[in-house]
């Protein structure tokens, strides 16, 4: 079952800004100050650029593939299930342990201001999200971009008060080590932009993703980052250094030295409001990883389960079960793991784009191309797998036992209950044999342009266009034309009727343009022609277009010019799935005339 495209390019804007700014502002300037001292405002600018070429693959993909479960999609479809279950798993651990920061947080604030118990804080936390999402995606979208601007004008009140007030002695000296420790720095702060992935996570519930995706996450990236920057300007120069780099809310208190306890108080607030939107997003964009996984075999069919609303209810669920159970555990070690797992998508997302350019797919089509390939993509490879070594021995061996979990899993499960191809065996096609392919990933992907493509829009004006007519007698295929071109049938003028005639004929001889024992659809190339056209004719009776195939009853002239052929496509590709439907012969033969299109091709 397929979710309801509910997010508009405000609320992926939202999602995205809202799982980037948290701890990555409100806790880590702290930590960064205290690794390369003033310098961590050059960091933050750095990591905001890196997450932006990192990004470019990620956006690629997200077009071309606009399907629920983001990253883990893109590495299923392009390296196989096994890497695709181990990017599932490890990135539904990963946003929801973050996510359980996030609530922890909140806990944590609620504690110092009213003393309530942080686990029964965060749980109360924990179920109220799963209800706000539960509810479907648009309503979490909506309340993601109410706390979203309440947040950002928060930021902008603090910025713009702080700025003017700035010690510049502050900055000096302004490199505490190298610019090696300041180039590390960056790849620490670089979680901060790890709320990108939840938006992949949500491509198939992004309305036009071919438009929405690049200009929500690029504009998200761009907005954070200059937040970043101008908070760690405001903050270095508010603070003196050897506070700042022991502060435990260095915002909140640079905010009580440039607004006194009213700023002091805001920032509180924000943080909050930054945990709050950190953990919707959170629980919104984990739960689609068990949702896809369970679509594709290799997890139980229940996660892919819907309510009334369209939601996956049974993913979200156990998301905030998974969460729920987070804040019991000593999560420092997992945290960091989940933080390699971040940057390992980013490196195994550039791969992805390698392999299925390298493919040559026919239907792969992203409406956004990531600039510079390969050396762009080869330059992040190297680049993000060198911070995911700099994270520490520990991080790489919880990443590799999770791995090995994953490995069990897939297979004792996912092997013997998943099917489908890889771009990867399209690669090695090129250079062994074609029988290890049978098309199969190339029809999914052709699926997915034809629903994501603007130009479905275009076939349902044809539809609306067309006319259908009833064929009283049986006839053969010759004999039908006859009647359509002589019978005033056609939806434009033809002055060379024979010709016409002719290049029907001659596309039959070619190719058998019966599809089925009920259907056929004839099809030709006429140059002059500004769009495409289309005749339905249903014979109860029967047309014969050959002695060996049985008389179809239902029959689709289409008539196109040279430049349509990618409408052609779809058009055949529309008709081709209305009549895969079971009800379809049953349709044909008793809906009304006038209904019948519209109930055959429902917009």
């Amino acid at each position: 079952m397929k979710l309801k495209r509910d997010v508009s390019l405000a609320g992926v804007f939202a999602l995205a800004v809202g799982a980037m700014i948290s701890s990555g502002i409100f806790i880590l300037p702290s930590l960064a100050f205290a690794q390369s001292g003033p310098s961590a405002i050059v960091s933050y600018g750095l990591a905001g650029i890196l997450a932006m070429l990192g990004s470019l693959s990620m956006i690629e993909l997200a077009t071309a593939m606009p399907r629920s479960g983001g990253d883990y999609y893109f590495i299923n479809r392009s390296l196989g299930p096994f890497v695709g279950t181990f990017s599932g798993i490890l990135g539904w651990l990963a946003l929801s342990l973050k996510s359980a920061l996030a609530v922890y947080g909140i806990g944590e604030v609620l504690w110092m201001l009213w003393g309530i118990n942080p686990l029964i804080s965060s749980t109360i936390c924990i179920v109220f999200f799963v209800v706000v999402n539960l509810s479907g995606a648009k309503e979490a979208a909506r309340l993601q971009s109410l706390l979203v601007a309440f947040l950002l004008l928060l930021l902008v009140v603090f910025i713009v008060a702080s700025l003017g007030k700035v010690n510049p002695a502050n900055y000096k000296p302004f490199f505490k080590g190298t610019p090696t420790d300041m180039l590390v720095t960056s790849g620490f702060v670089f979680i901060s932009f790890g709320g990108l992935l939840k938006v992949a996570n949500l491509a198939e519930e992004i309305k036009d993703p071919k438009k929405n995706i690049p200009r929500g996450m690029l504009s998200s990236i761009i907005v954070v980052t200059v937040l970043y920057v101008l908070v760690m300007v405001g903050v270095t120069g508010l603070l003196d250094p050897e506070e700042f780099a022991v502060a435990p809310a260095p915002v909140a208190q640079a905010a009580s030295v440039s607004l006194g306890s009213i700023g002091f108080i805001l920032m509180n607030i924000a943080s909050s409001l930054a945990f709050l939107t950190t953990a919707n997003a959170g629980i919104l964009a984990a739960s689609r990883y068990p949702l896809s996984l369970s679509r594709d075999g290799l997890l139980p069919s229940f996660f892919v389960r819907l309510n009334k609303r369209g939601m996956p209810y049974v993913a979200i669920i156990i998301t905030g079960l998974l969460m729920w159970i987070s804040l019991l555990l000593d999560l420092n070690s997992l945290v960091k793991a989940a933080s390699s797992v971040i940057l390992t998508s980013y490196v195994l997302t550039n791969i992805s784009v390698i392999v299925l350019r390298e493919s040559r797919l026919e239907y792969y089509q992203p409406s956004f191309k990531s600039p510079f390939y390969p050396w762009l993509h080869i330059a992040c490879i190297l680049l993000f797998t060198f911070f995911v070594f700099e994270l520490g021995s520990l991080t790489l061996e919880v990443a590799l036992l999770l791995g090995l979990g994953c490995l069990l899993l897939y297979l004792f499960y996912g092997s013997k209950h998943s099917s489908g191809e890889y771009a990867l065996l399209h690669v090695l096609k090129r250079i062994a044999d074609e029988r290890l392919t049978q098309g199969l990933l190339e029809k999914e992907l052709e699926e997915i342009v034809v629903e994501r493509d603007s130009r479905e829009k275009y076939f349902y004006e044809l539809v609306a266009r067309s006319k259908v007519y009833e064929i009283q007698e049986s006839c053969s295929f010759p004999q039908l034309l006859e009647q359509v071109i002589d019978g005033d049938m056609l939806p434009f003028s033809c002055n060379d009727k024979q010709h016409l005639m002719d290049e029907f004929l001659h596309r039959e001889e070619e190719a058998s343009t019966q599809l089925s024992s009920f259907l056929a659809v004839p099809h030709v190339i006429l140059d002059d022609l500004d769009q495409m056209e289309m005749v339905a004719l249903r014979c109860k009776e029967g047309v014969s277009f050959s002695d060996d195939e049985p008389p179809v009853k239902a029959v689709f002239l289409l008539f196109g010019p040279l430049e349509a052929r990618q409408d052609h496509l779809i058009a055949l590709t529309h008709i081709a799935r209305a009549a895969s439907n079971e009800d379809f012969p049953s349709i044909w033969l008793s809906t009304d005339l006038s209904d019948l299109l519209d109930k055959i091709f429902p917009a």
